[in-house]
């Protein structure tokens, strides 16, 4: 299976602090890869760097075969890579459905869209009993599944998701993970970070655990679900 996402020797400074402290990795085309580590280790970082947000001080990542490190972020979502940031980032006094539209912003196929729009109310049925709520009105759980349809209104080749179950009831993190999984049977490819290291290596193909800006282990998800270093650190296991 090919790689549709390569990162080579990437460095990330914030001023003279080094976040990203040289770390290679890549995402095959159809699979769930995931990023594991504690606050602090850089996956935020990463996938903020990866959408244009934030330029690397070295090294190389090629997206879908073109050279992305000097792409401007609203090229690189035109090239098929969204993102889904930490924090969710809705805009709360506009609709569900304008947030939605928003997420299409660079496409002209109205019919498209409108077919992506009723995709996304049709993964979320909540979004589209309220398409015309105020999305601030949603609940921490209903706003992160309007943050992951509204990245996929691009229609992205990579699906970018940073924490989507942060701060989230255990059953409404389950209906995430639930919709990652779709996701991934129909074919989108996703490049997770999550802190809960259960349930993101449970459903991924390969994950990479980050400490203090370095990749220090890798692997299949199963893999580390399994390697004692990772149930004592991330799963709470003695």
């Amino acid at each position: 299976m090919t790689a549709l996402l390569e990162v080579e020797d990437l460095r990330v400074s914030y001023g003279k602090i080094e976040a990203v402290k040289g770390i290679s990795f890549s995402v095959k085309q159809g699979e769930v890869t995931t990023l594991i580590g504690t606050n602090g280790a850089g996956k935020t970082t990463t996938l903020r760097t990866l959408s244009g947000l934030l330029k690397p001080t070295q090294g190389k990542i090629t997206f879908d075969g073109q050279a992305l490190s000097t792409v401007p972020a609203h090229k690189i979502v035109s090239l098929g890579l969204a993102h889904s940031p930490e924090g969710r980032h809705i805009f709360p006094r506009m609709s569900i459905e304008e947030n939605l539209l928003l997420g299409a912003f660079l496409r002209k196929d109205s019919a498209g869209i409108t077919e992506d729009v009723e995709r996304a109310y049709a993964l979320f049925p909540i979004l589209g009993e309220r398409r015309k709520q105020a999305a601030g009105t949603l609940s921490g759980g209903e706003q992160q599944m309007l943050a992951m349809g509204r990245a996929l209104m691009s229609r992205p080749k990579l699906l970018m998701l940073d924490e989507p179950s942060m701060g989230l009831s255990p059953l409404m993190m389950q209906k995430i993970m639930a919709t990652i999984v779709e996701l991934k049977a129909s074919g989108t490819t996703i490049l997770l970070v999550e802190q809960n290291a259960q349930a993101a290596l449970s459903l991924s193909d390969r994950g990479y655990v980050m400490e203090t800006g370095r990749i220090v282990l890798t692997g299949t998800g199963a893999d580390l679900l399994h390697d004692e270093s990772v149930r004592k650190a991330y799963l709470g296991e003695d």
